[in-house]
């Protein structure tokens, strides 16, 4: 069975409504978006929601500010070192595929651009010594 998609539908007054649009128009998205998005949360928290007013929460992240987001964390210079290196030897090999690329794509389009009478087949070679050694038969005098 596939996610289908189902629809809701329910009632608002005319002022929610327009407080709703006005809401999805601030976000720059649509108003099925806004209720996506709340669907999506409320979902998310098994329906533990609390709808707060944002003063209470910028007072809520002020009183949290030991732990700011992104969360910061200190690493060796040795570790940043290490990275930055990997980082320039990435580039570096990535460079060389590049050349090495090139290079094939040059060999090629030079053996495209070749006569197929210029080509020597390693077969035809092998051909050519066999009918050699037949001709000449090696064997003592007294056979003769």
């Amino acid at each position: 069975m596939g996610n289908k998609n189902k629809t809701i539908s329910f009632r608002v007054s005319e002022d929610k409504f327009e407080t709703l649009r006005e809401i999805a128009e601030e976000r720059d998205i649509s108003l099925s978006a806004v209720f996506r998005d709340y669907v999506d949360t409320l979902v998310a928290h098994d329906g533990q929601v609390k709808v707060a007013p944002e003063h209470e929460l910028e007072a809520a992240a002020e009183e949290s500010s030991t732990e700011s987001f992104p969360p910061k964390v200190e690493v060796p210079k040795s570790f940043v070192r290490e990275h930055e290196r990997l980082e320039l030897e990435a580039e570096h090999l990535r460079e060389q595929l590049e050349e090495h690329k090139r290079y094939v794509t040059k060999l090629r389009q030079q053996l495209d651009q070749m006569d197929q009478d210029e080509v020597i087949h390693l077969e035809d070679l092998d051909d050519e010594e066999e009918d050699d050694a037949a001709s000449y038969r090696i064997g003592s005098f007294e056979e003769l």
